[in-house]
């Protein structure tokens, strides 16, 4: 570290697999990939293990892109202050994730995350939330751990989202990277099945996302189209049993409930049917109305085939409507977008 000093360089790691800008192609990775390039985009990842890096994670089947990958290692000079002003100006993120199993400098860190937070989302996943856990990151990185319940407040004063999970450092920062930012926290729902609606208003509370209640116009547009359509959670489900071309009615009611002024996000929740044609029927409407509606939507996709779940998911992906692994995935998107909307409007 003193001699790269002397010499105006900056070291990453050590302990480190290295770094990857997605942007240019620039992708030094040490071990064997499996795959040749990482598609580019406006989600940078960093964090204190190889774990990310295109050797250990599937870049190569997501369909969301990357702007940056850095594992940073031991931190011996570059550290997540550093990674964070380098990306609050670089051009091609929209939004930062980060794992952490130490803090360098407490005080330095709240300033930078408080600064960039009001620019572009942060979300961080922080191990050492045990004394157990606390006590192997020390020996894993070699830094000294901080109090979980300083950090929680660290992130909450700053802006700073906390993530809970492993598979959230990669599933959550699509929202952010595809969709627009909600105007409110009022949420819609529409979907094949009226128990999945039902659960998920109950993970919206968990967020404050308020169920919007559909306004008179668009209630009786839904109720035109099938009986009783027009409630709280739009419920797809009685017409899929009713009628023979419930597709036909699809693009009807969701671009209704789309036009609804109550409705800031929308929890999408679709059946692919056994069958490659109704791929096909969604996927054609989804192209008309992309970047039409300025609303924050999240989907959630099911069905009896995984290959056609898989292919559904990866064509919407493609399209810019970012799919999750599961409804809680889903909610928890659309309630940090919201959270960080009204984060960023307060510090405006």
């Amino acid at each position: 570290v003193e001699i790269a000093k002397k010499s105006r360089m900056r070291i990453i790691g050590p302990n480190t697999a290295g770094v990857a800008n997605p942007t240019h192609g620039f992708i030094p990775d040490p071990y064997e990939m499996g795959y040749e390039r990482v598609k580019a985009g406006g989600i940078a990842i960093c964090a204190q293990t190889g774990m990310i890096n295109p050797q250990a994670f599937p870049y190569g089947d997501l369909h969301y892109g990357v702007s940056k990958i850095c594992d940073y290692g031991n931190k011996c000079d570059v550290d997540e202050c550093d990674m964070l002003e380098y990306l609050d100006e670089d051009p091609g993120t929209k939004v930062i994730t980060m794992y952490l199993e130490s803090i360098r400098d407490g005080r330095r860190f709240l300033g930078v995350s408080k600064k960039v937070a009001l620019k572009k989302p942060v979300l961080i996943l922080k191990s050492g939330r045990t004394k157990e856990g606390a006590r192997v990151s020390v020996s894993h990185t070699g830094s000294l751990a901080v109090d979980d319940q300083i950090f929680s407040a660290a992130c909450k004063q700053a802006g700073v989202i906390r993530l809970e999970k492993f598979t959230e450092l990669f599933e959550l920062p699509k929202i952010f990277d595809a969709q627009p930012l909600p105007r409110g926290n009022r949420l819609g729902i529409v979907t094949f099945t009226g128990g999945v609606g039902v659960l998920a208003i109950d993970e919206a509370a968990k967020y404050g996302l308020l169920v919007s209640k559909l306004s008179p116009e668009t209630s009786t547009k839904l109720n035109a189209i099938f009986p009783d359509l027009g409630k709280t959670i739009v419920d797809m489900g009685p017409p899929m049993a009713a009628m023979n071309n419930y597709m036909d009615i699809y693009s009807k009611i969701l671009t209704t409930v789309f036009e609804d002024d109550t409705i800031d996000c929308l929890f999408n929740v679709l059946w692919t049917s056994p069958f490659q044609s109704f791929v096909e029927e969604y996927l054609k409407f989804y192209e008309e109305i992309k970047g039409k509606y300025q609303k924050t939507i999240a989907t959630w996709i099911y069905g009896p085939s995984i290959p056609l779940i898989n292919e559904m998911s990866s064509r919407m992906e493609d399209l810019g409507f970012p799919v999750f692994s599961d409804l809680e995935m889903g909610i928890k998107a659309l309630g940090i977008a919201c959270q960080y909307a009204i984060h960023k409007k307060g510090g405006a």
